[in-house]
């Protein structure tokens, strides 16, 4: 049991946390990640790599069925939560804590498992997956568990090999040779991903030779709401944040943490003060990295006629780069002018847009264009939104 004992607090001290945003939600799933990184705990890219599945806003039937696939395949100990407001995120983290703690708990939830039953009431009244709404587990298939087992991807309706792996189909390339051919989807719970995305992409080879783009619970929207007052930092925050995916997904972790930095303290009231310096060096920086600009040139490249034919907004235009320093400029401006940038009369981008952005492209590089449009998950049906 001392051994048992260690481990568990080795757990809690250094948890790995799934994050789950619910669109419309970022600012809750911005407060979690700032505590959590506070609490020296690390953001998990996989289910096989969390102890603590956050679910951040209350989801609708898709998200939650793609939560409970999630919370399946993680191993223990683990813990479930549900966080429904910025305001609520140091009192459920701390439940997780002394949840992934209760050794007696963590023994429950793993003769459950190993009892294949999908969850158990504690006598407390909670359900061993966790505490909060989102501790119960709706029954449902892995149809829109798009980052089931494979950190955002999944396969579709491939036939599978005794072992579960995927089986490719054939398919014909431009030259007749025949090449496998994958279906999978990115989304809606993954890494730097705008939250509520899915792309399901056929693969021919490594590149994208076919996707769909479309947004889980289209009308199940329930944004969170700022007083006007901070609307303008609130946009610059925004952008900060998507430009911190952009540079993590591109291996620029310590801009990446930056960009995090100066989201925090836009923020923070009690902070905005130093913003503009902070963002200011941030943005030189990024101009003057010569690896970031040899990682993004020419990825994704959009010229003025490209946005016109798709109905795209002026800030599209150029390469992955330039949308990159597009982002820290336009948050540099709102700083600055303490502009009040609204949701409502925001140009768009339609979510068939983003489908035909990545066709030609491989996974990899298909998750930087996605990061450099700069999108706000909070939108209504077949449109992405930018904040």
């Amino acid at each position: 049991m001392g051994l048992t004992s260690m481990l568990h607090r080795l757990a809690a001290r250094h948890a790995h946390v799934l994050l789950v945003e619910t669109p419309g939600h970022w600012l809750t799933r911005v407060a979690a990640e700032h505590h959590l990184l506070d609490r020296g705990w690390r953001l998990a890219q996989s289910p096989a790599d969390a102890d603590v599945l956050a679910v951040c806003g209350t989801p609708g039937v898709e998200l939650a069925t793609v939560a409970d696939r999630l919370w399946q395949q993680m191993p223990g100990p683990r813990v479930r939560i549900g966080i429904e407001s910025p305001e609520q995120v140091r009192h459920a983290l701390d439940i997780a804590e002394a949840d992934l703690r209760d050794i007696t708990r963590q023994q429950t939830d793993s003769r459950v498992r190993r009892g294949g039953r999908g969850d158990q009431t504690r006598p407390d009244g909670h359900p061993t997956g966790g505490h909060g709404p989102h501790g119960d587990h709706a029954k449902g298939g892995d149809e829109h568990a798009g980052h089931a087992g494979h950190a955002g991807v999944a396969h579709g309706d491939m036939d599978m090999a005794p072992a579960g792996i995927p089986l490719a189909n054939r398919g014909e390339d431009r030259d007749g040779l025949e090449l496998d051919v994958l279906h999978v989807r990115l989304g809606p719970v993954l890494a730097y991903w705008p939250a509520g995305l899915v792309l399901r992409c056929t693969l021919s080879g490594d590149v994208i030779v076919d996707a769909q783009a479309s947004l889980t619970d289209p009308s199940h929207r329930t944004p969170e709401h700022d007083s006007a007052s901070r609307s303008g930092r609130l946009f610059a925050a925004r952008r900060c944040d998507n430009a911190a995916s952009l540079l993590a997904l591109a291996g620029a972790h310590d801009a990446a943490s930056g960009a995090r930095q100066v989201r925090d303290i836009l923020l923070d009231p009690d902070g905005a003060a130093d913003a503009p310096a902070r963002l200011a060096r941030l943005t030189r920086t990024v101009r003057r990295s010569w690896l970031l600009r040899w990682s993004l040139r020419r990825l994704g490249s959009l010229s003025r006629s490209d946005l016109v034919n798709r109905d795209l907004p002026d800030t599209l235009e150029g390469d992955a780069h330039d949308r990159l320093l597009g982002m820290l400029d336009r948050a540099s401006r709102a700083v600055a002018e303490e502009s009040s940038h609204r949701a409502t009369g925001q140009p768009t981008v339609p979510v068939e847009a983003v489908a035909e952005l990545v066709r030609g492209w491989d996974l990899a590089t298909a998750r930087l264009i996605v990061a450099s449009l700069d999108l706000d998950a909070a939108a209504p049906a077949r449109e992405v939104s930018r904040v």
